[in-house]
């Protein structure tokens, strides 16, 4: 029986602007080796994931103009610990046990970079969360 860890790792795709070097913060190469790859597998889920949040509180966000849209994602990752820590959730449930254990010696810090990358992959996915419209 093949273990969790190397399933977990072997899903990741590999982010080639995302570097590490021996002169970055310990966060930042947690950030680069792990967040990210596992924010980018888990691109698909948090869109659908975010289609409903918008779907269960009236549909507002999509009479919004663009630039109220970006703050709306911003103030829903921000404001709303629910969701947030749903978000967070999705994330650390793809952590193998080793990253898990540097994950809380500075989770404070590190759910930060982590919700500001959700943040910013939502935003940039904007597009993908337009009402859809059926034929």
């Amino acid at each position: 029986m093949e273990n969790r860890e190397t399933n977990l790792l072997a899903l990741r795709p590999e982010i080639l602007s995302a570097k590490v070097h021996d002169n970055m913060t310990a966060d930042e190469k947690f950030q680069n080796e792990t967040i990210r790859p596992i924010v980018k597998l888990q691109n698909d889920l948090l869109i659908e994931v975010f289609r409903n949040y918008i779907a269960k509180r009236k549909n507002t966000f999509y009479d919004l103009t663009v630039e109220k849209k970006l703050s709306y994602i911003e103030n829903a990752i921000q404001k709303d610990m629910k969701f947030r820590n749903s978000l967070k959730g999705m994330i650390i449930g793809q952590f193998t046990v080793e990253e898990y254990l540097i994950y809380i010696q500075n989770s404070s810090a590190l759910n930060k970079r982590m919700m500001n990358i959700v943040k910013e992959r939502l935003q940039s996915n904007i597009q993908l969360l337009e009402r859809k419209i059926s034929v």
